[in-house]
This record gives C-alpha cells, structure tokens and sequence, in this order.
C-alpha cells in the first residue's frame, strides 16, 4: 500500500509551522501513521546541505549553485525518507518541496521553470505530492508577523523584492495546478486556517 505524499508551502513567516504542529496534534490523537519531514533537510547528508544553504556566511553562492544544492538535498531526502515511509502506506508531510525550489530559484532568482523542473525531474516524475498546502500570506504580512527576516538564514536576508517574487511564484503554481493546490487565506486565526486544511484535505482522500 502507498501511503499519501502532503506538503506545505508559502512565503517565510506565513505560519505553516504553526499549522504542522496542528496537523501533528490531530493526526497522533487519530491514530494515523505518519512522518514530519522538511526540505533542505529529512536526513544526516541533506541536513548537512541545508546548512550550506542557509548559512548566512554564504553570500557568494551563486544562483545556480543553490539551486543544484536543494535538488541534490531532494534527491537523497526522498531516498533516505520519503520514499521508505510512503512504501509502508504512511502518511509524509512535508515542510517545503520542490513547489519552494520553483518559486524561489525559477521565478525569483529568474533561473526559469525549464531548468528548475529538469534538475528535479526525479522528484516531479516519482514523487509529486497528492496535496500541496499552500497558506497565501504576502511577504510583508509575513515578515511583520515574525518582526523582520532573520538575520542568519540567507534566503530571508534577500530583500522585500526577492521575497515578493517568490510570492508571486507561489500565486502563479497554486493557479495553475488548482487540483494539487489547497489555497488558504494566511490572514485568518490559526484555528481557522487549520479547520480549512482539514476539510480539504479529507475531500482529497489524504486523511
């Protein structure tokens, strides 16, 4: 049996780990197997690129560096764990997924679809999630909620402009793949965004 592939995505700060905290609540107390996973990271070599990755030390990197590294990272998480716990009919939820490389690389490093869908095609082609929880939040919502970017992860540092792109990527593939996407309003209490997520995706047969 093949278990249910769930991951959350959206703009740094727009909540999503108040919401698998939630899911993890509700899940545990109905006795549903599942795994909590994040991406970069989910294992000892992709925790070790995520560090490269975010480390604020590490302004030089260029674009298509990171944007080879959170593939690479990818690639070895859903071998090291995605994969095995899908394989045992568990449910994987995902904090970030390839959607994030999309948005951040393809649209707001302007690296393009085209390149960021064929050094991920592994994951596209194999393991595309059954649902994707996108919390639609603006940046500068986002960002005004955690009281400004952080000051060591180099992604957040980017500026207001990168961050707006990224968002605008998200808009972009949420309407695109209406089917995949659960679209929440982030500007909503926690306790409503996550009664919206629960609902839809119990209506996608993932709960």
């Amino acid at each position: 049996m093949k278990g249910k592939f769930i991951t959350f995505e959206g703009c740094d700060g727009c909540g999503k780990s108040t919401q698998l905290k939630m899911l993890s609540e509700y899940l545990t107390k109905a006795n549903i197997p599942h795994v909590f996973t994040r991406e970069p990271g989910g294992g000892k070599i992709s925790e070790a690129i995520r560090e490269i990755l975010l480390n604020g030390k590490n302004a030089e990197m260029t674009d298509e560096c990171e944007a080879l590294l959170y593939a690479a990272a990818r690639a070895q998480h859903l071998h090291d764990k995605v994969a095995p716990a899908l394989a045992e009919g568990k449910l994987v939820i995902c904090d970030r997924y390839v959607d994030s490389s999309l948005a951040y690389q393809a649209y707001a490093r302007g690296l393009g679809e085209e390149f960021i869908r064929k050094i991920n095609a592994f994951a596209l082609e194999k393991y595309l999630p059954d649902a994707t929880v996108f919390i639609d939040l603006t940046p500068r919502d986002a960002f005004q909620r955690k009281h400004g970017a952080d000051e060591n992860d180099r992604l957040e540092q980017a500026g207001m402009a990168f961050h707006e792109r990224v968002y605008e990527g998200f808009s972009r593939l949420a309407s695109s793949e209406k089917e995949r996407f659960i679209r929440v309003d982030g500007k909503q209490t926690p306790d409503e965004i996550f009664a919206q997520v629960l609902a839809a995706l119990k209506e996608k047969e993932c709960l």
